[in-house]
């Protein structure tokens, strides 16, 4: 597979799991199988997020080769902000395993719905802006052109 093109292939995956999140958030008070899908969700999400990212940063010569290191590089090429919640996210990744005690599941919730999927979402924006970006045919120097 064409490592310039991988991450527009993940991409797909990537909005669906996303956009599934963001309809089980609008769910106000869970159900505990409720809760469990938005865990779930997550857990989903993260994954084909730092997965896009890895494949986005092949495109730019960065070869990341783990989660922590994908999220660094994305972080210092810009591609992501609040790089210190993206690497909690990871560590938190392994409180889900927990969820089966409730006072865990809300916490998880909780932080899904105040930190994690915010991230995500603007990560969501960015990669979206990029695929449309790399679809219109528009680069940096055409964006400079038209600026002059």
């Amino acid at each position: 597979m064409d490592p310039d093109t991988r991450w527009l292939q993940r991409y797909s995956n990537f909005e669906r799991t996303f956009l599934l999140l963001g309809e089980a958030l609008k769910i106000e008070s869970p159900s505990v199988l409720e809760r469990a899908g938005i865990i779930q969700f997550l857990e989903i999400a993260f994954e084909m997020s730092w997965k896009i990212l890895k494949d986005y940063e092949r495109t730019l010569g960065i070869q990341a080769k783990s989660p922590r290191a994908a999220i660094k590089e994305a972080y210092r090429v810009g591609l992501i902000e609040e790089g210190h919640l993206w690497i909690k996210a990871l560590e938190d990744r392994h409180l889900a395993a927990h969820t089966y005690k409730e006072t865990v599941a809300k916490a998880v919730e909780e932080s899904i719905r105040t930190r994690y999927y915010p991230i995500i979402k603007s990560l969501y924006e960015t990669i979206k802006a990029k695929k449309y970006e790399l679809e219109e045919g528009i680069d940096e120097h055409t964006v400079d052109e038209r600026s002059q």
